[in-house]
């Protein structure tokens, strides 16, 4: 399966009447764009901003971020299961409009009030210390500002902002088609020499007694399934999608997803040094220790069956979750994989504390993408974009709001969307011990 990666870099936003992309400038049709979004009777009031990375700017109310993207030709659309039918995508052409996203903020308070399920939201500042914290500050941004409908249920108001979402971004991405592109690049896992077979598993955390698991797989909640082999360009073209009510800093955005930066790397160097073999999702934060085990002995047996001389395992998440990453480590070493492990840290603010909330022997190649629990201050906007003018530091239930525009004090990155690196995307600094 070969697809080709399409770009157009984006290097000004222009909100006007209709949508033409020159050059790097993109123009968008404010009037039809916020059509296409109102066509949505689950959201009663919607409007557009730009967010442009050094100005001081915060957004608040964030729930998820996209890169607009488009297929040109090849089989399905971009988002399956979302915007269209359950059809294989990565193959063919797919064009995206690279250095943007698009943030989409909303209004929402959940009938869930307490609890992992209920909604969150998050902010992003696109200046200073904030700025830093988040990769997606880099980015020149169009914000949608969504107030839902009252009363909607967590499923149905994910649904509402996910369709906007990825309805504008199939819609900005469609004013390259029949464009040159600065550079195109092709993805594909045909085998090229004789090197180490090489797969990535990605933990992903979900919950079965969420509305919304947390991930899904071409629209459906991944739940209680064991782990899946999936193409790795399945990931640019979409297939992979989050829960779009719950905005936090400790969870990646659509955009990671479509944008996958091990992935990537595996393919950079895939029949240079290695061959890729392709990703394992593997669904973690099994309830009982029985289920773990099962999981992790799937997930490694899934690596066996692709030949694989070494893994790299991601996840996201936090929790009890971890156990399922290291028994999946464990289980992996012991059939002969050679397994590294990239995870963030609780080290505490100061960063003293055990980095790792669960060890196992065998973890004896680790990478560390930073900690989760580092304070932050972050100084006063001079504007702030999105539905909420105030905001909630901590995420309790009853916790007080303080002004959005205000000086803030974050105890953790996870109200910054962004704040934490599950990836490897964002620049950091690396020690051996």
């Amino acid at each position: 399966m070969r697809l080709e990666l399409a770009e157009f870099p984006v290097t000004q936003l222009i909100l006007g009447k209709r949508f033409r992309y020159d050059s790097g400038i993109l123009e968008v049709n404010r009037q039809e764009l916020l059509e296409l979004i109102l066509n949505d009777k689950r959201i009663r009031e919607a409007s557009l901003a730009l967010a442009l990375p050094g100005e001081k700017v915060r957004i608040t109310g964030i729930r998820d971020i996209v890169e607009p993207r488009v297929k040109v030709n090849g089989g399905g659309q971009v988002f399956p299961g979302v915007l269209g039918p359950v059809a294989q995508v990565g193959a063919g052409t797919t064009h995206r409009l690279s250095g943007m996203s698009i943030v989409a903020t909303a209004e929402y308070e959940g009938t869930l009030r307490s609890g992992t399920a209920a909604q969150r939201s998050g902010i992003i500042d696109m200046w200073g210390p904030g700025a830093e914290a988040s990769r997606f500050s880099r980015l020149t941004s169009l914000v949608l500002v969504l107030r839902l409908a009252h009363g909607l249920s967590e499923l149905e108001a994910h649904a509402a902002i996910q369709r906007a979402e990825c309805e504008a971004a199939k819609k900005l991405a469609e004013a390259t088609i029949g464009l040159p592109p600065r550079n195109v690049e092709s993805y594909d896992l045909a085998k090229k020499a004789d090197l180490p077979v090489v797969v990535l598993i990605q933990g992903c955390l979900t919950d079965s007694h969420r509305p919304h698991s947390g991930v899904s797989y071409y629209g459906l909640c991944i739940r209680d399934s064991l782990a899946t082999v999936i193409h790795p360009n399945e990931l640019m073209d979409g297939a992979v999608t989050i829960n779009t009510a719950r905005g936090v800093g400790y969870s990646p955005r659509t955009w990671d997803w479509q944008n996958h930066a091990l992935s990537l790397g595996l393919y950079r160097e895939h029949g240079k040094r290695l061959n890729f073999a392709g990703v394992i999702l593997e669904r973690i934060r099994f309830e009982v220790f029985h289920g773990k085990e099962v999981n992790a002995h799937t997930a490694s047996q899934l690596a066996a069956f692709l030949g694989a001389d070494g893994a790299f395992l991601a996840w996201l998440g936090g929790g009890n979750a971890f156990m399922d990453v290291m028994l999946t480590l464990k289980s992996c070493e012991q059939r002969g994989i050679k397994t590294v492990l990239i995870t963030y840290e609780h080290s505490g603010k100061d960063g003293r504390d055990a980095p790792l909330l669960f060890y196992v022997p065998e973890a004896d190649a680790v990478v560390s993408t930073g900690s989760r629990d580092r304070w932050l201050e972050l100084p006063p906007a001079e504007r702030v974009v999105g539905p909420y003018d105030k905001v909630q530091i901590l995420s309790y239930p009853g916790a007080p709001a303080v002004p959005a525009d205000g000086a803030l004090t974050l105890e953790s990155r996870d109200t910054i969307i962004g704040g934490l690196d599950n990836l490897g995307m964002q620049f950091g600094t690396a020690g051996v011990y």
